[in-house]
C-alpha cells in the first residue's frame, strides 16, 4: 500500500510536521542571514524589492506612540519558532498571533505579504491558516488587496486599527517586563 492510499490522517500528520519543519528551518536560516544585508530574510514574508509598498494609503498607522521596534518582533517570531525544537509544534498552534506579528513587521517594513507567504508564516496546515485569514478578515483585523500586476495573488495587511491595537499592546507589555513570545 502507498501513502496516498492509507487513512488520510496519518497523511495529514507527516504533512503538518514536514510544514513544520520547514518553518523551524525557515526561522534559522534567517537567524543565520540576519547581517546578510539591506534585504535580510528574518522573517517567512515574501521580502522581494518588487514587493516594496509604494501605495500612499498603505502606511505606518498613527497612534499613541511609536511602533514597537522591528528586532523585538522578530524576537518575537524567532523565539515563537524556537520552542518547536523542544516541544511539539501542535502544542503552540496559535496561528493568528503569528500572522498578526509577521503582518504588523511586514507593515513597519513597508512590504507587502502575499497569502501564501503568509500561511507560511502561520507555521500551521495551509487549510488551517487560510481559515484564520478568512476569520480574521471578516472581523476586520485582515485588509485583502488584489496585486494590480497579477489577478491571481492576494496581498495581505492589517488594517490601521489592528496595526495601532498591537503596537499599543507590545508596547504595554513591554511597560511592564513583560517579554512576548
Amino acid at each position: 500500500m502507498n501513502e496516498f492510499e492509507e487513512d488520510p490522517s496519518p497523511q495529514l500528520r507527516r504533512l503538518s510536521e514536514e510544514v513544520g519543519r520547514i518553518a523551524r528551518a525557515l526561522a534559522a536560516l534567517s537567524e543565520n542571514e540576519k547581517h546578510s544585508g539591506p534585504e535580510r530574510r528574518e522573517g517567512v514574508a515574501d521580502r522581494r524589492e518588487g514587493d516594496r509598498r509604494e501605495q500612499p494609503d498603505r502606511r505606518i498607522p498613527p497612534g499613541n506612540g511609536e511602533m514597537p521596534a522591528i528586532s523585538s518582533i522578530r524576537a518575537m517570531i524567532r523565539a515563537r519558532r524556537l520552542r518547536d525544537q523542544y516541544f511539539s509544534g501542535e502544542l503552540f498552534a496559535d496561528p493568528a498571533w503569528d500572522m498578526l506579528l509577521d503582518l504588523l513587521l511586514a507593515r513597519i517594513e513597508q512590504r507587502t505579504v502575499a497569502v501564501s507567504s503568509l500561511c507560511i508564516a502561520a507555521a500551521v496546515p495551509p487549510t488551517t491558516a487560510l481559515r484564520w485569514i478568512k476569520r480574521l478578515t471578516d472581523e476586520g483585523i485582515f485588509v485583502r488587496t488584489a496585486d494590480p500586476r497579477d489577478g491571481r495573488r492576494v496581498f495581505i495587511d492589517l488594517s490601521d486599527q489592528a496595526a495601532d491595537a498591537m503596537a499599543n499592546y507590545i508596547r504595554a507589555a513591554e511597560r511592564i517586563g513583560v517579554t512576548l513570545p
